[in-house]
Formats: structure tokens, C-alpha cells, sequence
């Protein structure tokens, strides 16, 4: 695991560099139906609720490809969208994402313990799966409060719980003793990971994670930043656990000969029992045994 506040950004920023061009495809991110639906049933989620009016000045924190507030933009949730990351390359990917999609975006560059924006200029700070990659969250969470307006909202989705990120390494074991076979069955052969290392597209993977949150943590970090209203729930329990498992195996193979067939399966077994967990287990169950965190705070 990285040692120092900026080894840990060194690695996130180099990482993402080069995982950009073809995060999108890894990752299955979607802006079109699908994607709207799964981006604003998230936000419902940490919420609360559905938004009576959209956010006017949205800002999202490590924006990644553009998932979040493209489909945020396109569903009317927000009406200004600025993204930040700490990769230039990321961004890029999310312009040219805006672009082709006909979407005004402003992009910058930006760790989230320094955010370049003054006092008071956003009605919503938010992200998804971002928070486990920085450093400093004490710091964090205290400039997302210092940006936002009073009364302004910070929601953040698909952070990892504790527990869940122990429950993955089950599926993600399994998965591992499998997968020669799961090869065969598919006709697709092992993926040359010591190439791609040599070319220094995975060689950072396993230092970009560095933290993994209970429920707790999370109300914790939005209080003493003076933030109030905390709501925690936690989401994707069978659907964490197919997921890992269907990721695994994918990535065990040489990624143009997995069939699409295959990943027609993979994603609706995922969305199906991402239904199970949205209506059956995540209203009954506490938060902390879910994979994925989500939680929103309010600005006095």
C-alpha cells in the first residue's frame, strides 16, 4: 500500500492517466438509459429522495470519465456541471465524452484537499466512488463544505464498506480457481498480464485503493466538517458478489475474445439482482453489510 499522502496521489494520477482510454469499455459505463437510470437511482438513494428542483452549480470530485454528471446533466438533476480530477487524462475522456454527447462541462484539475474555487459556489458537491482514493478526508470533506452555499448538499455513492470489501475477496478467490476453466468454456484464452505490466498499464492497480469505510466513518467525516443531516445506506449485496465474481473471470482473459454473449449474461444477471437488493434486502438489512456506501449532509 502507498506510504504517503503523495505517493498515494502519484500512483492515482498515473494509474488513471492510462486507464482512461479504456475505462468506459472496463466498466461498462453507459450514457444513455441504463446509465441515467443507475446514476439518478443512486442519487435518489443517498438522498433520501428525488430532488424537488435540480441543483443549479453542481461540483464533482474525482469525475472520472463524466458517469456521474453526464447522466446527472442529461436527466435535469443539475444544470451546471464542473468536474474535477486529479487525472488530466481522465478529463480529457470526459470532454470528449461531453462533446459527443452535446453537454457543457467545466473541467479542472484538482486534488480535493485544495479545491481551486472560492467560498460558497456550488448548491451540490458529490461523486462516486472517489472518497477511498484520497488521502486526506478530514481535509476533504472540509473544502467540500467550505465551497458549498448554505443549504447546499454533499452526496457521494459507491464508496466501499468494511465489510464488503472483505466479502470481495470471497467471489474474487473463487473466481481466481475458476477461471481456467471458465476460459475453456468461453473459448477465450489468459491474458497476458506480464505484457501489460511491462507497459505499465496495471503495474499501479493495486495501490489506487486506500481506504474502506463503515458507516460510522462516513457520519463522522461530514460532522466535523459542520455538516448536518448525515444519512448513510448501504447498496448491491448479491449484485457486489456477481459482480466481482463476472469481473475476475473477465479479467482473466484477453479481453476481445470474451464473447459477447457472455457479457449480454453477465450484465442482465447483474441488474436483476441488483433489483433483489433494492427491494428485498437493502431496506431491511443495515448498511455496514453491504459492498457500497452512499451517503449525503446538508450545509447549515
Amino acid at each position: 500500500m502507498p506510504t504517503t499522502p503523495e505517493r498515494i496521489k502519484d500512483v492515482n494520477e498515473r494509474y488513471h492517466d492510462v486507464a482512461a482510454a479504456s475505462y468506459d469499455s472496463k466498466w461498462g459505463i453507459d450514457f444513455g438509459d441504463i446509465g441515467r437510470r443507475q446514476v439518478t437511482g443512486k442519487l435518489r438513494k443517498a438522498l433520501g429522495c428525488w430532488p424537488e428542483a435540480s441543483f443549479g452549480d453542481a461540483l464533482e470530485i474525482g469525475a472520472g470519465t463524466g458517469y456521474f454528471s453526464l447522466n446527472l446533466l442529461q436527466a435535469g438533476a443539475i444544470e451546471r456541471a464542473t468536474a474535477t480530477d486529479i487525472s488530466p487524462g481522465m478529463l480529457a475522456k470526459l470532454e470528449g465524452n461531453a462533446e459527443r454527447l452535446g453537454l457543457q462541462v467545466r473541467t479542472a484539475a484538482a486534488e480535493a484537499e485544495t479545491l481551486p474555487f472560492a467560498d460558497e459556489s456550488f448548491d451540490l458537491v458529490f461523486g462516486h466512488a472517489v472518497l477511498h482514493h484520497i488521502p486526506d478526508l478530514g481535509q476533504a470533506f472540509s473544502e467540500f463544505a467550505r465551497v458549498l452555499r448554505p443549504g447546499g448538499t454533499v452526496a457521494f455513492c459507491g464508496e466501499p464498506s468494511r465489510y464488503g470489501d472483505l466479502l470481495a475477496a470471497i467471489p474474487k478467490r473463487t473466481a481466481l480457481l475458476t477461471a481456467p476453466l471458465w476460459r475453456r468454456l468461453v473459448g477465450a484464452s489468459a491474458r497476458d498480464y506480464e505484457a501489460e505490466v511491462a507497459e505499465h498499464r496495471h503495474d499501479l492497480e493495486p495501490e489506487v485503493d486506500v481506504h474502506a469505510f463503515s458507516p460510522g466513518d462516513l457520519r463522522r467525516f461530514c460532522g466535523a466538517a459542520g455538516m448536518g443531516d448525515v444519512r448513510v445506506k448501504g447498496e448491491e449485496l448479491l449484485a457486489s458478489i456477481h459482480g466481482w465474481t463476472v469481473r475476475t473471470l473477465e479479467a482473466s482473459a484477453e479481453p476481445d475474445e470474451v464473447p459477447w454473449g457472455w457479457r449480454r449474461f453477465a450484465f442482465r444477471s447483474y441488474l436483476a439482482l441488483q433489483r433483489v437488493d433494492d427491494q428485498v434486502l437493502e431496506p431491511r438489512l443495515p448498511p455496514q453489510l453491504f459492498y457500497n456506501l452512499l451517503v449525503s449532509a446538508r450545509r447549515a
